[in-house]
Parts: C-alpha cells; structure tokens; sequence
C-alpha cells in the first residue's frame, strides 16, 4: 500500500514538472510570437538585411544557416554510425563499452563556446582558413556528434536479439549483419538523432561566432578559405545589442521567430521516429 502511495506521489510529481517545463515553453515561444508577428511576412524571409539590420529581411542568414547544418549533419552522421557501431557491435568488453558512453556523455556536456575557441585555434588561425563556412560546419558537427551517436547506440540496443541471431542462423558475418540487418532497422534512430541534433545546432553560436560567421556582407560563399556566412544566431545575438532602437527590435523578434520555427520544425520531425522506436522497443 505504501509502495503504491509513493509510486503514485513520484508519477504526481513527475506530470507537474512536465506540465511546468512545458508551460514555460508555451510562454517563451508564445512572447517571441507575439512580438514578431508584425515583422513576419514573405518579404522578411526572402530579402536582404540592410540598415544594420533594421529593415530588409533574413534570406542569408536562412541560408547561411541551412548550409551550416547541412554540412554539420554530413561530417557527423558517418562519424557517429561508426561510433555507434564501434559501441555496440565491435567492442566486446563491457568496461570499454561503459567508458566509451561516458565519453560521449562527457562531450555532450562541453559548453559550446570552447568549441568556438577550439575551432578558431585550430581552423582559423592553424590551417589558415579564416572565417569559413565549412568550419563552423564541422564545429558543428562534432558538436552534435555525442547526441547522434547515443541515440544510434540506444537504437541499436533495442532492437530484438532476434535479428542478429536469424543472421547468424543463415551465415552471415559480422560486416553483412552490420550492412544487411542492424543498419537498416536503426534508419530511424539514426534519423531521429539528427534532426534532435540539428534543432541543436540551428540555434548556437558561439561556435560559429568565432569561426564562420559575420554579421553582414555575406551571401552564398564562393569557396573555402575565408568565405563566412551570415547566421540566425549570430544575426539575433548582434541586434539584441541595439534593441532600444524600435525597429531594430522589429527584426530581432522577427528574426527569433523564423530560429524557432526552424527548430521546432526539426524536433517535431523528430518525434514520430523517436515514438516509433519506443513503440518497437517495447513490443519486442
């Protein structure tokens, strides 16, 4: 009977801290709405920024942004299949399998900003690149490389022990299991980790602060060494430094509202994948 009363008392809890989080989302993205609205149009998102960012639109940085993550999801998709697979199928002691999971914890929790520094060092000034978008690409996706790695590992832990012993049944080795059969069923996982990771990196800037973009002058970049890219964030982080200016204020909001949308677009994309592979994991 007490067992019940507290299990009931932790679920209470648990639905409250839920029902707050989410309340506070609702808020916060309801006051960027309401505050952008008077800016968001079809113009604001196909015209240039001008007057230091009090009027024209966001077209660059939308595609600034776009090319950022597009080119994070190329570096860190490969990297985290192999991680992934490296976790689970190749690594046979289960300390090394705990640790390498530590690790990918660890590097989930590093702030982004020492990324930023990391790749100014490295990218910047080491290789000689300058600003450029494919740094902040990489910064970027090595970023979210622990997030798309752990959701390939979890992916691939649920999956029913049925299927690698029917591959095992008819001969396969290890590598034709791996192409043939663990692949194949963790698409989803896999998916639904790069699109959470994505929704991650459309919205940070320390990173490409101080390797890939500027705040203006920047369309779309003509080759690799310094050809920087305009930003959502970094676009935003500039004018919340001159939002006493009413119309600057205008195009910040506005410019929070198109970030959320991209992010939540991404995470919503998410989601059916992520059900899916909970619903999978619990019939099997």
């Amino acid at each position: 009977m007490r067992r019940s009363w507290l299990d009931r008392a932790f679920w209470l809890a648990c639905a409250l801290c839920a029902a707050g989080v989410g309340a506070l989302l609702a808020g916060i993205a309801g006051a960027i709405l309401w505050r952008g609205l008077p800016v968001l149009r079809p113009g604001f998102l196909t015209a240039v920024s001008s007057k230091a960012g009090a009027s024209g639109g966001v077209r660059d940085e939308i595609v600034g942004t776009l090319i950022l993550i597009t080119t994070a999801l190329l570096v860190s998709a490969p990297l985290a299949t192999g991680v992934a697979l490296v976790h689970s199928v190749y690594l046979r002691s289960l300390p090394a399998r705990r640790r390498l999971l530590v690790a990918l914890y660890t590097a989930n929790a590093l702030p982004s900003i020492l990324f930023g520094i990391a790749g100014m060092v490295v990218f910047s000034r080491f290789f000689g690149w300058g600003k450029s978008w494919l740094a902040g690409g990489l910064l970027l996706g090595l970023m979210i490389l622990p997030t798309l790695s752990v959701a390939l590992i979890e992916r691939l832990r649920s999956l029913p022990r049925k299927y690698r012993e029917a591959a095992s049944a008819l001969g396969l080795t290890r590598a034709q299991t791996v192409w043939s059969v663990l692949l194949p069923q963790c698409a989803g996982g896999l998916l639904s980790g790069a699109l959470l990771g994505l929704a991650r990196a459309a919205g940070e800037t320390a990173p490409i602060l101080f390797a890939a973009a500027v705040f203006s002058g920047a369309g779309f970049p003509s080759g690799l060494r310094n050809s920087p890219v305009a930003a959502l964030p970094y676009h935003i982080f500039v004018l919340a430094q001159d939002s006493f200016d009413p119309a600057v204020e205008g195009h910040l909001w506005g410019a929070a509202c198109v970030l959320v949308g991209l992010v939540l677009g991404l995470s919503l994309l998410a989601l059916p994948a992520r059900l899916r592979a909970h619903e999978e994991a619990r019939n099997a």
